[in-house]
């Protein structure tokens, strides 16, 4: 029997507001020196007789990117205990939402190989997030609630996912329209976003929903990838031996590569919601959902969109561009410092190519690039014919590793391509003398000697002709040596 996975995503993003959902406690970043326990207050300590005020920014935020979702904004709102007691949440409750939800039925389009795919979104929800807990090598357990009371959003989408690859495109396209309206920033290590990925596994054909395991607190993509093929090998594998697959929490093990049961999975009914007394309904008026509408800022379609119009790209150029908000700003800030330099095209070749491979082979990030102007800088001095393209490369290179400016770096080391023809003719010279027989084989009809030969005119410039020039001079003196 051949089996289909049936995914459903619920990912967890930090709002990016200054103080917390329901406090004026300040939302600061951990860079692993923060002291546990110093930006709390009573209300988001779950002190008794506290009260808790909304946050009207996180929402917002939160409707800004419902209308990014295409989701539809009822008119009212409610806030929510949903009631289970951990450590981490000291109320015994986390305020979140149930039966009205802030954003709901939208839905994301995802590029598959078969074509664009609807992703349906069910709902977008305000909740708190949970302190952190910290388990000590004595057995005892230790408890940091600066991270209490965060505003988080839940987008939960629809089992509408057939592929772990249907998945990370569904996931990474919502974490850039996230970037793009500045909801979140994006630092997955830091925590600022989670998924938690719900897979059962079906006979082909059918559109029963089976039993599932919920994979919870996953902060890599790498992780949600890894995490939810195996959930689907391994779920294949055990009803192909005549198991069955009961509902549970799964934890992922990232050293072994495999899930591990962590409790039997809940239900709504489970965590008793009911209306949050302390939080009067929030109405959402019609004018204010098109004042946050018409707010928001370029997206990533449409921002391909410009780009293919206004640079001249191609789809895939464009798309990889767009991709990563920090990198399309980049590109566009490259073009501007290179106004009337070179073209959009071979700007977005650099990017993607040569800036890309650096990255990779480093792990390091955009940010980390040399900034706009210099990259501009070094690709003027590739068009003005200062150095040539290979030159240009190792040039590149240098920058990204040192920080230091192109132009400084072609002066130290005497970089500068040579354009004299006086000095070219003399070293192709040289290199014909040198080498009699190649020079015969090309003036017998093997022209394909002629590329050996530039490689060594090249060669002994130490890649620093300029190839156009060499190229009609290589030329020419073979030519003469024919009539002689």
């Amino acid at each position: 029997m051949k089996y289909e996975p049936v995914i459903g995503l619920e990912v967890h993003a930090q709002i990016h507001t200054r103080s917390k959902m329901f406090c004026s406690c300040p939302v600061v970043e951990d860079t692993g020196d923060l002291p546990p326990n110093t930006y709390v207050c009573p209300v988001c300590a779950g002190m008794p007789g506290t009260l808790p005020v909304i946050n009207r920014r996180a929402i917002e935020m939160a409707i800004k990117t419902g209308l990014a979702l295409n989701c539809e904004i009822p008119p009212v709102s409610c806030f929510a205990r949903k009631s289970y007691f951990y450590p981490d949440l000291p109320k015994g409750y986390q305020i979140s939402q149930y039966e009205l939800p802030l954003c709901v039925n939208g839905y994301l389009d995802i590029e598959t190989d078969e074509g664009t795919k609807r992703i349906r979104i069910t709902r977008a929800h305000m909740e708190e997030d949970t302190g952190k807990l910290y388990h000590m090598g004595d057995g005892s357990s230790r408890v940091d609630l600066n991270r209490a009371g965060v505003p988080l959003l839940e987008i939960v989408s629809e089992p509408d996912m057939r592929s772990a690859a249907e998945v990370m495109a569904y996931a990474t396209r919502l974490y850039s329209y996230l970037v793009y309206l500045g909801i979140n920033s994006g630092d997955m290590e830091k925590g600022v976003m989670r998924f938690e990925a719900n897979v059962s596994v079906r006979p082909v054909g059918s559109a029963e929903l089976n039993p599932r395991h919920e994979i919870k607190n996953l902060n890599s993509f790498r992780a949600l990838a890894r995490s939810v093929a195996y959930e689907i090998e391994s779920q294949i594998a055990t009803l192909e031996a005549g198991g069955t697959i009961t509902q549970q929490t799964m934890g992922w093990d990232e050293s072994r590569g495999v899930t591990v049961p962590q409790r039997g999975k809940e239900y709504a009914h489970d965590y008793r919601y009911f209306p949050d007394p302390d939080l009067p309904p929030l109405e959402v008026s019609r004018e204010w959902v098109e004042e946050l509408r018409a707010s928001l800022p370029e997206l990533p379609d449409a921002r391909r969109a410009r780009f293919i119009r206004d640079y001249g790209l191609s789809n895939y150029d464009a798309g990889l561009l767009v991709a990563d908000k920090a990198i399309a700003d980049y590109y566009e800030a490259t073009l501007s410092a290179a106004s009337g330099v070179t073209d959009p095209k071979s700007v977005a070749n650099w990017i993607t190519g040569e800036l890309f491979r650096l990255m990779n082979e480093s792990g390091r990030t955009i940010a980390s690039a040399p900034p706009p102007p210099m990259l501009a800088e070094l690709l003027a001095l590739v068009q003005n014919g200062t150095i040539n393209l290979n030159t240009a490369k190792r040039v590149l290179e240098e920058m990204f590793t040192t920080g230091r400016a192109a132009r400084q770096i072609v002066e130290e080391r005497g970089l500068a391509q040579i354009s004299d023809a006086t000095a070219l003719e003399q070293v192709i010279a040289q290199v014909l003398d040198r080498n009699p027989s190649e020079v015969a084989q090309y003036l017998s009809g093997k022209t394909q000697v002629f590329g050996w030969l530039m490689g060594q005119v090249m060669r002994a410039t130490q890649g620093k002709a300029n190839p156009q020039l060499m190229k009609e001079l290589l030329l020419a003196q073979l030519e003469a040596r024919r009539g002689g």
